[in-house]
């Protein structure tokens, strides 16, 4: 194994390790601390919310800007970053299987050097090449450039199985800004929503969600807003398990694949503890923008059975047992 491939697995054991079946032991004896006993909490933060151009089959200008929205954001005081899905190649770029990359690999790494240079926590999602599968797949990057979490799309949509393979990890990272889960746009579908409950039963406090909201040509955001479906989406998790939910779109024309003539649309949405919006980002396909969301998690106390009793409690029906 090279200097530098050694490198990249131990920064991914660290963290997206977890996920995919690494127990906290095989942590300790690379001498590196599990996320369980990172010192320092906060409960209240600035995410920002990266509204960006992705321009499909364009990776090295993409990844430019997905940089740039790490700076910008570093520099307004955010503690998170949180990108795009998709954000090198595009998502549903046809070419998109020759151009994806292994996590860790050259895209991820970009961000990660960003993500230390800048002392913040990047969210992005990426194109992942692994042997002969290829996910869309978001991580979870530290401050010190390290991949805590890595998950795969679990909900694609099937226009899109020609790209991309079914996602196989669902997971959290207990971090000093809480514990965190990851999902990626459809994976909060209104029929998909076990993902997000199943990332509420792993403690998640806060679900970070890369997107790449799209519409047809035509569409009159002033008659039909944008966005209602989510909305709903996201307050249903948020109130059921006092959990704040962020999801960031790109902006810009889709010009091949299955979609194309659509443009994605931005109107990226952040959705407290209570159900209510916190911020939601402009609408259209050149409102690229950077939006700062105060977050304030709310302390988890019931967990395991105890669940079953809180969601009850607060009018969710349970199958009957």
């Amino acid at each position: 194994m090279t200097g530098l491939a050694r490198r990249r697995f131990l920064r991914y054991a660290g963290g997206a390790g977890l996920a995919a079946g690494l127990k906290i032991g095989d942590l300790a004896a690379s001498g590196r601390r599990p996320p369980e006993d990172q010192p320092g909490g906060r409960s209240a933060y600035k995410v920002g919310m990266g509204q960006m151009l992705v321009r499909g089959g364009e990776v090295e200008k993409n990844l430019g800007r997905a940089v740039d929205m790490v700076r910008r954001a570093a520099g307004l005081g955010c503690a998170v970053v949180l990108l795009p899905e998709c954000l090198d190649c595009g998502w549903t770029y046809p070419g998109a299987r020759g151009l994806a990359r292994p996590i860790p690999g050259r895209h991820s790494d970009r961000l990660a050097a960003a993500a230390a240079r800048h002392g913040v926590y990047v969210v992005a999602g990426l194109t992942e090449k692994a042997g002969a599968r290829v996910y869309n797949a978001a991580v979870l990057i530290s401050p010190q450039g390290e991949i805590l979490l890595h998950h795969r799309k679990i909900n694609e949509l099937v226009i899109a199985h020609d790209i991309y393979d079914i996602g196989d990890r669902l997971g959290v990272a207990r971090t000093p800004l809480g514990t965190i889960g990851l999902d990626i746009c459809a994976d909060n579908f209104p029929d998909a929503l076990v993902i997000g409950h199943t990332l509420g039963r792993m403690g998640a406090q806060i679900i970070l969600s890369p997107s790449a909201w799209a519409v047809r040509p035509g569409h009159d955001n002033a008659k039909d807003p944008y966005g209602g479906s989510w909305k709903r989406s996201f307050a249903t998790l948020a109130r059921l398990y006092d959990m704040t939910v962020i999801s960031v779109s790109n902006v810009g024309p889709m010009d091949a694949g299955v979609w194309a003539g659509r443009t994605c649309i931005g109107c990226s949405m952040a959705v407290g503890p209570d159900g209510a919006v916190l911020a939601q980002c402009p609408y259209g396909p050149e409102a690229e923008t950077l939006a700062v969301v105060d977050v304030a998690l709310t302390p988890r106390k019931a967990k395991g059975t105890a669940i079953s009793t809180m969601l009850k409690d607060k009018g969710f029906e349970l199958p009957e047992g």
